[in-house]
């Protein structure tokens, strides 16, 4: 399975991101997909996640702002990121669960988000 994550970029606090994930290879064996990210000096932290019910799930700093979407029909999960602020700043990952029973979970390169003050 491979992960492409895109969208990313240079933004003002306050304004918004689209970043996308397109997965591709075996899809039948991933189930649910997370955002992840990292900020310098700084452990990667989960951001948001959907089940491939639809369950979506945030953390406590980008709720209400951030919303994890799917396109299963593109092979794509969407992170809309809204009131942008300078503690956003940092790589995002996107991230794949396996289904496959001690299989570590695919991730893909990254997208760097910067958020000016």
């Amino acid at each position: 399975v491979q992960l492409q994550a895109s969208g990313g970029g240079l933004v003002q606090a306050g304004g918004s991101l689209r970043l996308s994930c397109t997965y591709s290879g075996e899809i039948f064996s991933i189930s649910d997909m997370t955002w992840y990210r990292q900020a310098p000096g700084k452990q990667r932290e989960l951001v948001a996640a959907i089940s491939t019910g639809g369950i979506t799930t945030y953390s406590d700093s980008v709720k209400g702002r951030f919303t994890i979407s799917s396109d299963n029909a593109k092979n794509t999960v969407y992170l809309q990121m809204n009131s942008l602020k300078p503690e956003d700043t940092g790589v995002y990952y996107c991230n794949a669960k396996s289904k496959q029973f001690g299989r570590p979970n695919y991730w893909g390169q990254g997208t760097q988000v910067t958020v000016s003050s």
